[in-house]
């Protein structure tokens, strides 16, 4: 069955505010918990999954943004070649509250989750696994590079995994042990008890750095890190029609974490500005001056385009400041499509005076004789001078 659009799915039109996103999660989360649908259980899970997912999407700004510049296709890369999991879904604090603390266990126990702490990252008394930093660049480009889309390189430093040791951080050759002190967690937990009161504190070891693990002796490349800092140059693919500030990202282009995985890259994409040019969504905007002998007689003018020149068409008789379109030669929408158009505003030059001779030209030109307004032409009066 064909994925529904994120904004049907809730039920709020594309203009909606986070508060009314919220509002209408909280009322279909609700509607479509399988406990309270016990005669079809199955099919509300699944709405109730599908809700969540379009949740998700729609109330995070950045990948929202995404959404909405290129569709599915630019959240896609945020869940697994199978699609939205519970594993993707990060607001689980907002459904806890909708639900209530037993319904949300009962739901998610459900889903294979051990203990309410395995939902919110990890089991109580186990460090989790610290994430890869994410990393964050900008990319200008021209106006014309969104007519079709194009190909942009981007250059970065970034942490990646030691190739001398793979990542361990210990010397070719040598071991790497279970911490003895926190014996793999991570964490040294220490009770002190104060009369009828016991307090557990946790803490991150320091013996091993939080990671678990003990380096019998250090890689001579990156000090026992499993880390080192290399410039990279990657490919980025820049979509037809994108909007200025669209933010683009690129999965597992990131710095790496203690857990082997890498971060996402996010790259923000600047429209660098044409002074020819103006833009409105798809739509073109461009001026141009003509002399007064063109508007009245018309003429063909060639002007600038996001694809080089073309000539345009000045009817006879057109008026100062009319607007003049040349159909599909604008940019395409977000993602590809039909382009849209490109506008031209003209303005019409008049001379500033007038010599005798000019003036009986333009008295003669708009009398009734011919050759008055010959002697009008030949004598530049609008601009240009009949060959």
């Amino acid at each position: 069955m064909a994925k529904r659009d994120y904004y049907e799915v809730l039920g709020v039109p594309r203009t909606a505010s986070e508060d009314e996103i919220k509002s209408a999660y909280r009322k279909l989360a609700r509607q479509h918990h399988p406990d309270l649908n016990k005669d079809n259980p199955k099919a509300a899970e699944e709405k109730f999954k599908e809700i969540s997912e379009a949740y998700e999407v729609l109330i995070d700004p950045e990948k929202r943004q995404r959404y909405d510049a290129v569709g599915f296709e630019g959240v896609q890369s945020d869940f697994g070649p199978g699609g939205f999991t519970w594993q993707n879904f990060h607001h689980t604090g907002d459904l806890q509250d909708i639900l209530g603390q037993d319904m949300f266990a009962q739901f998610f126990g459900r889903q294979g989750a051990s203990s309410i702490f395995d939902l919110l990252g990890g089991s109580y008394g186990a460090r989790s696994p610290q994430r890869a930093r994410d990393l964050e660049a900008t990319l200008s480009v021209d106006l014309q590079d969104l007519v079709s889309g194009t190909n942009k390189e981007i250059e970065l430093v970034r942490r990646e995994a030691c190739p001398r040791c793979n990542g361990t951080g210990a010397e070719k050759g040598t071991k790497v042990e279970t911490c003895p002190d926190c014996h793999g967690t991570g964490q040294v937990h220490r009770a002190v008890e104060r009369g009828y009161t016991r307090m557990i504190s946790i803490t991150e070891c320091s013996t091993c750095g939080g990671t678990g693990k003990r380096i019998l002796k250090k890689c001579v490349d990156c000090g026992g890190s499993g880390e080192i800092r290399r410039r990279r140059v990657l490919n980025l693919r820049i979509p037809p029609g994108l909007d200025d500030g669209t933010v683009l990202r690129l999965a597992g282009e990131g710095e790496r974490g203690r857990d082997g995985r890498s971060g996402d890259l996010f790259v923000r994409v600047d429209i660098r500005r044409d002074p020819r040019f103006h833009r409105e969504g798809r739509t073109i905007w461009t001026e141009i001056t003509i002399e007064l002998a063109q508007a009245l007689l018309g003429d063909k003018v060639k002007i600038p385009t996001l694809g080089g020149t073309a000539l345009l068409t000045v009817p006879p008789g057109t008026q100062p400041e009319a607007t003049l379109r040349l159909r599909g030669e604008g940019l395409p929408p977000p993602g590809g499509g039909a382009r849209g158009d490109y506008l031209v505003r003209v303005h019409v030059h008049l001379p500033e005076s007038l010599s005798d001779s000019q003036k009986e030209g333009v008295k003669g030109l708009f009398s009734s004789g011919p050759s008055a307004g010959e002697s009008a032409w030949r004598g530049g009066l609008f601009g240009r001078k009949r060959s």
